[in-house]
């Protein structure tokens, strides 16, 4: 069985996704970092160097993100954008064109088989985006930057341009990367875009033909089609050929009528067919010419500009998160990250309840009655009394907390001997492995202020995540080589979903 899954099919998930953070029963995203101890062929494989692909496993990513999670941010609604890869502008580059019917069998000029895979539309330098309705028989561009915002096609550098909207300035600053830009629909645009008017052609010259203008309708399915009150082309030959598409009058084949509700259309070049004036009244011969043709293009649904997202094909999504320092104390800023993901609908700690704070924890925390040594970033520690084994995250020698984790795997966070989980407990003793650094955990209950003036409630001296470890579901996964923080650094993380 031959099946494809469509563009609109594609568009339709990716607005259900960008609806789900404002419906009435909204989903919660966080972005989460994670892994700050290195890649390893004894742990999840790859290495710094070269980061493991994440597999689309129960394991790896149900389970696994978690063990090595740091902290989690909310994501809002002002967070996202619909999104399309972005094609620059660049004077002389020969740019694909729209047609609404490119396939195997019909190929842009750059041999692209899928419109959205191909270059139809380019930003400017000011960040104005165009689709570009003529590439003059796939040609260069060869002209000035466009600049105009007007809402009907336009004529500049050989090519038939489209203004389809402009990216704001505070869009740019968030959204805009080397890759992707956002895109948006531009109100003014829309609401003068006809559906199913006819506003560009594909010519083929052919020869022999007499030289004048003609009139001909374009027959089809559209209003009035085939009259005078339809769609009309205005058809110049000379030297005895069709001459190309364009929007002057006397030296191009125009659209003298655009017409509206055309889903085909055609014009029919026989001596019956076409004629000397606009109102189709006087019919005229092009002569005993042969090989020529008239192809009208089809406009998307509602017209050009009408809707830009599904025109340009928007089917991506892109959040931009910033992370301020150590967003009140719940971000290390002691250690790097090597993984980046998204999770939805996460729970408090030791409940059911979706969480709503902005920001959250995600390593586990001790404090030391008394400490001898520093801990040193990714370490082992170990509480031989009890058996437990984990990684230093951070150590805050001024405050004597120490931040762990426990990953699942051995001399990570369990057992090497009998791959069991132990969690560390009680007023045992806990050592480093490379530092030789000691501490003994606090029995005391209490509150402890951060440097950031954010708290920390510690039980008989511990304390757990903000996020139920392993709740909510993990829709998106990247590892990345480490990425390094500091204390005065701020992040922002771009993620491109794809549907």
């Amino acid at each position: 069985m031959a099946a494809i899954i469509t563009e609109k099919f594609r568009l339709h998930n990716a607005s259900q996704f960008v609806e789900s953070f404002t419906e009435a029963s909204a989903s919660v995203y966080y972005l989460f970092l994670g892994k700050s101890s290195p890649f390893s062929s004894a742990t999840s494989g790859g290495s710094d160097s070269s980061p493991p692909t994440p597999a689309d496993s129960v394991g790896q990513t149900e389970y696994y993100s978690w063990d090595s999670m740091l902290g989690a941010k909310n994501i809002s609604s002002s967070d996202i954008t619909r999104a399309v890869v972005r094609r620059n502008f660049a004077n002389g580059t020969t740019y694909d064109m729209y047609e609404h019917n490119i396939s195997s069998d019909n190929t842009t000029t750059s041999g692209s088989s899928n419109l959205y895979d191909s270059t139809f539309y380019f930003l400017t330098s000011a960040n104005r985006v165009y689709k570009v309705l003529d590439n003059n028989g796939g040609t260069a561009y060869s002209g000035s930057e466009p600049t105009s915002e007007s809402t009907s096609p336009f004529a500049l550098g050989g090519y038939v341009l489209k203004y389809m909207y402009s990216i704001s300035s505070s869009d740019a600053a968030k959204f805009l990367t080397t890759d992707f830009m956002p895109v948006s629909t531009d109100s003014t645009v829309s609401a003068a875009a006809t559906d199913g008017a006819i506003e560009s052609l594909i010519i083929t010259a052919g020869s022999g033909y007499s030289d004048g203008t003609y009139y001909a309708a374009v027959f089809g399915d559209g209003t009035s089609q085939g009259t005078s009150s339809g769609a009309i082309v205005r058809i110049t030959v000379s030297g005895g050929g069709i001459q190309s598409f364009g929007l002057t009058a006397g030296s191009d084949t125009t659209i003298h009528a655009a017409g509206t509700s055309y889903t085909f259309g055609t014009v029919n070049l026989g001596s019956s067919f076409t004629f000397s004036d606009s109102d189709l009244s006087s019919a005229s011969s092009m002569g005993s010419g042969s090989g020529g043709a008239v192809s009208v293009v089809i406009s998307p649904k509602e017209g050009h500009g009408n809707d830009a997202v599904a025109e340009l094909g928007g089917h991506f999504v892109m959040t931009s998160t910033t992370l301020t320092q150590a967003e009140g104390d719940d971000f290390t800023t002691a250690n790097d990250f090597r993984q980046v993901g998204l999770v939805v609908d996460p729970t408090t700690f030791g409940t059911s309840t979706v969480a709503s704070s902005s920001t959250a924890r995600q390593t586990f925390v001790l404090k030391g009655s008394s400490v001898s040594g520093t801990f040193s970033a990714d370490e082992q520690i170990t509480q031989s009394s009890t058996g437990a084994v984990g990684k230093v995250v951070e150590f805050d020698s001024s405050r004597n907390l120490l931040y762990y984790q426990q990953e699942r795997f051995a001399d990570f966070g369990t057992s090497s001997t009998n791959g069991g989980y132990v969690a560390f407990s009680g007023t045992n003793t806990i050592t480093g492995g490379t530092s030789s650094a000691t501490l003994t955990p606090s029995s005391v209950t209490e509150t402890v202020t951060l440097a950031n003036n954010n708290t920390i409630s510690l039980t008989t001296g511990y304390a757990n995540p903000e996020l139920q470890p392993d709740s909510g579901t993990i829709i998106y996964l990247e590892n990345r080589k480490p990425i390094s923080r500091a204390s005065d650094q701020t992040e922002d993380i771009k993620l491109i979903i794809e549907f």
